[in-house]
């Protein structure tokens, strides 16, 4: 256990750095191919394109308040919830549950958006104290 707690203080990097690449990556065939991506998900180019350039500050901004200010955290958890509460609503929950490949739903349930929201909002709700907490730092 003792070695588990040596590294307890970057331990908030972890879902820091996962949430930052699911939008960031998620965010750039918005921004880059905004107008195949509107009319694949049948949604107004410009609304597709603000999604996406919300979707990389959000990761940006979950790295940086890795680094510094408290409510670059908070913003980004912000952020992060209310993209999947509109992928949910939008897209998932029609599909049910299960976002794995099973029965007859392509694998686009909502379970993990459901776990993005809650991590988003672990860090909007907490904000840095997650890095105060195990690294010490006040």
């Amino acid at each position: 256990m003792q070695q588990l707690n040596k590294l307890s203080g970057i331990a908030h990097w972890l879902p820091r750095l996962s949430l930052a690449a699911i939008f960031i990556y998620h965010a750039f065939p918005k921004v880059a191919m905004t107008g195949q991506v509107s009319s694949m998900m049948g949604m107004p180019f410009a609304m597709v394109l603000i999604i996406g350039l919300v979707e990389i500050a959000g990761g940006l901004l979950i790295l940086w308040g890795g680094f510094g200010p408290d409510w670059a955290t908070r913003l980004a958890g912000l952020i992060f919830t209310v993209i999947m509460i509109g992928a949910i609503a939008m897209v998932h929950a029609q599909h049910g549950w299960n976002s794995i490949n099973m029965g007859n739903n392509g694998g686009r349930g909502m379970e993990f958006q459901v776990l993005i929201i809650a991590v988003s909002l672990l860090y909007a709700f907490k904000g840095n104290a997650i890095k105060r907490k195990v690294t010490g730092q006040e």
